[in-house]
């Protein structure tokens, strides 16, 4: 609760539930609290005194149609207010004391003021904190009760803590969805609005449920979920098998007995569980340990739901299921099918351990579990794995697992597609210097029509000052993005330092004004309707935090998550010039910028990244982590060029990026370096492409092929052209075009064009590339 709660008595709080107390059960704690308790606000701003004085029968309840007292039902949602807080709360709105409402007993709708409604639902009557006055209750008391009872205490949702607002707008907003939450619902449906639950049981280790909860929420739609802890305490007493939209057991301590009954129950219920190395067993199927299996790197092979097979290396847990017939005949056996087995290592020879299946309820009522025994949430820079070898296995495998944990949460009802892209954010001028930001301003509004426009059949800009956008959301045509000309706040570019960035940024020319948002379509296409109109010496790049609609070469979709380096630069070429008469090198000259940006820094010199032809960055020769792509318009004697780079720094998941290589490079070695940023490494770039672009320019493609060699992957390497059985052939080189040249016993030598071919690393194939 970010320290908003303090206690007295310097007790840490977890969660604040409201309880209804029985009569007896209140006098004991005034006997025992001497009537007077100082209680600490919700707010740190203000403090309320409050006397608690002989109670009258306990009002704001939940009560049962039937008007009888003795049948209060103790449901969520309910609410105590003691009768000198209700007095408190009349007096500041200058009324009578608040009153609830009770079955058969008229309600004093006129005291609560217009905004207050009565709501029915499932013969239940609920007063509603939706009006101002009841904000008041931020700062009203909090009890903590000794002597309720557990099985009456209601859950509330572990996302209070991230009500983090400290206006009264917040606080209020989560009473109202908690009290709505839970009338007239129904089995998971809240009619709240808030996502269905995804609880996960970590046996109460925060560590590993931080780990599990940031796995899944890169798999499935986190719009339309809220993952939670389920704590042991929690799961056995309260009432959270009826909303949960799926369980998540990860956790390899033997459960309990009666956690086992619990867990079982949820499933008979129709619930769905996952289970990654969890010991729960449902009735038909047995654990048996495989020690020599156990924290080793194993093949596993996992069949998807259109029976295709799936190959990759997965952590073994040490466990494996087998299938173990009901005894006795009482009662009915689940359905058990095998999804997942470890090749070899069986009890015998050529055995296949099953190590993921799936288990229906024969009841009908839709109760599925998918459990694992390998350690699909470990992730292969974990410190679990030791070895580089390791690690490289894993990483290499990275992108299947996350095809595995989507096939199983998919197969389980969660949706593993985005609902809904983010909305494209403001783009902000940035600049190195008030002169060049007044230079691009200057030419900019030569280029707007009357409305502030500059239109683009892709992707066109309105000019908005700051203060317009501080009024509230500009009204923008459909596709058409507000262009900030004041200097940002720094919220707004909180994923990249334009501090940074300067101090990394060494070139005369390119990269001084930049164009950043946090969230657009593509920088590639923020530029096209700029580059022909741009003069030379701005320079202009377009940065940003995460991409909507990346793009790669053939038009292949990009991601381009949070972490990754995105931009995309403008230079001009004199067509007459060395790079004009080869500009294919130009995209081969932006790869090594990425590469050299690096690998150059002090102590980052054996980070493993290299240049695969035409266009990638690799993490040594196993993993792509990033790519450039090159668009050229010829206008008279002048290549106007877009550069557009993207590449992997800190977003590990479902593939490799630089930091991975770096935080791996300081367990082998021992060392401390530190992980680098976006921001630092595009700054970095900018200044190796327009250094490797002057080199060419001055004394062609010798200035730059022997450092090119130095940092490709494909050095000795011998390839077969075409098809798996074309012909043998050895990689020479690139030719003065700069295409691939390979050598074969067949042909000789010849040149392999980059927009015709691709380069298979992992089958050493030359293919001709599929539109």
């Amino acid at each position: 609760m970010e320290d908003r709660l303090q206690l007295d008595n310097g007790l840490v709080p977890s969660k604040i539930v409201s309880v209804l107390l029985r009569e007896s059960a209140l006098k004991e704690l005034l006997e025992k609290g001497k009537s007077v308790k100082h209680i600490t606000s919700l707010s740190l701003k203000k403090q309320t005194e409050v006397i608690l004085s002989e109670p009258s029968p306990c009002e704001w309840e939940v009560l049962s149609e039937r008007g009888d007292a003795s049948q209060t039902e103790h449901r969520k949602g309910s609410l105590l207010l003691l009768p000198e807080v209700q007095r408190l709360l009349g007096e500041r709105r200058g009324s009578e004391p608040l009153r609830g409402t009770r079955s058969g007993v008229d309600s004093e709708d006129n005291s609560l003021g217009n905004n207050h409604q009565h709501m029915e639902g499932h013969g239940h009557h609920l007063h509603l904190s939706s009006c101002h006055e009841c904000l008041e209750l931020e700062n009203s008391t909090i009890l903590s009760v000794k002597y309720a009872s557990v099985d009456n205490i209601p859950d509330l949702p572990d996302d209070f803590a991230t009500c983090t607002d400290s206006g009264d707008e917040t606080l209020d907003e989560f009473e109202e969805d908690a009290a709505e939450s839970f009338v007239g619902q129904s089995r998971r449906v809240n009619v709240s609005g808030k996502p269905p639950n995804v609880l996960v049981y970590t046996g109460g280790c925060q560590e590993r449920f931080q780990r599990v909860r940031s796995l899944v929420g890169e798999c499935i739609d986190m719009y339309s979920y809220t993952v939670y802890p389920l704590r042991p305490q929690q799961a056995l007493s309260e009432p959270w098998l009826e909303s949960a939209a799926l369980l998540i057991l990860a956790s390899d301590d033997p459960l309990t007995p009666q956690l086992q009954a619990r867990f079982l129950a949820y499933l008979e219920l129709g619930g769905k569980i996952l289970g990654l190395s969890s010991t729960l067993c449902p009735t038909g199927l047995a654990l048996v340990p495989r020690e020599s299996r156990r924290r080793q790197i194993c093949r596993l092979n996992f069949t998807r739901a259109d029976s295709t097979e799936l190959d990759l290396s997965v952590l073994a847990s040490g466990n494996v299921f087998i299938r173990e017939p009901q005894s006795g005949g009482g009662g009915e056996t689940a359905e058990v099918e095998s999804w997942g087995e470890l090749k070899g290592g069986g009890a015998d020879d050529g055995d296949k351990d099953m190590v993921i299946v799936r288990v229906t309820t024969c009841d009908g009522n839709g109760g599925e579990a998918v459990l694992c025994q390998v350690h699909l949430e470990i992730a292969p820079d974990s410190e679990d794995i030791a070895s580089l070898q390791g690690f490289d296995e894993l990483k290499i495998s990275n992108m299947r697992r996350y095809e595995v944990l989507t096939e199983i949460l998919t197969s389980l009802g969660l949706r593993c597609e985005l609902s809904q892209a983010p909305p494209p954010s403001p783009v902000y001028i940035l600049s190195t210097s008030e002169e060049h930001r007044a230079c691009f301003l200057k030419w900019l509004h030569t280029q707007v029509d009357k409305e502030g426009l500059l239109k683009s059949s892709k992707a066109s800009l309105k000019v908005v000052s700051g203060a317009e956008l501080q009024a509230g959301p500009p009204l923008l045509p459909e596709g058409t993005l507000a262009l900030v000309t004041d200097p940002p706040v720094a919220q707004s570019c909180e994923y990249f330092s334009l501090h940074t960035y300067n101090q990394h940024l060494q070139t005369r020319r390119l990269g001084h004004t930049v164009l950043y948002a946090h969230v657009i379509p593509t920088t590639m296409d923020l530029l096209e309707r700029l580059m022909l109109q741009l003069p030379e010496e701005i320079g202009l790049v377009a940065v940003a935090a995460q991409q909507t609609q990346g793009k790669g070469r053939g038009e292949n979709a990009w991601l381009s998550p949070l972490g990754c380096a995105m931009f995309s630069v403008h230079v001009q070429v004199a067509v007459s010039s060395r790079l004009g008469q080869r500009i294919s090198f130009l995209q081969h000259l932006a790869a090594l910028a990425v590469v050299e940006a690096v690998r150059t820094l002090p102590g980052y010199q054996d980070i493993d990244l290299r240049v695969k032809w035409p266009n990638d960055i690799y993490y040594s020769n196993l993993m792509k982590l990033g790519g450039v792509l090159v668009k050229s318009t010829v206008m008279g004697p002048t290549f106007y060029l877009l550069i557009g780079c993207g590449f992997n720094v800190s977003n590990s998941n479902p593939t490799i990026c630089i930091n991975d290589l770096v935080m791996q490079h300081n367990r082998e070695h021992g060392t401390s370096l530190e992980a680098l940023s976006s921001a630092q490494l595009i700054g970095r770039t900018l200044t190796f492409l327009e250094e490797l672009i002057c080199a060419f320019q001055e004394q062609g493609s010798e200035a730059v092929l022997p450092l090119y060699y130095k940092r490709w992957v494909h050095s000795g390497t011998q390839v077969r052209l075409w098809s798996e059985d074309g012909p043998h052939a050895d990689v020479v080189g690139v030719d003065d075009n700069g295409f691939l040249q390979v050598r074969s016993e067949e042909q000789g030598v010849v040149s392999v064009q980059p927009d015709g071919n691709s380069f298979d690393m992992l089958r050493n194939l030359v293919v001709v590339k599929q539109r």
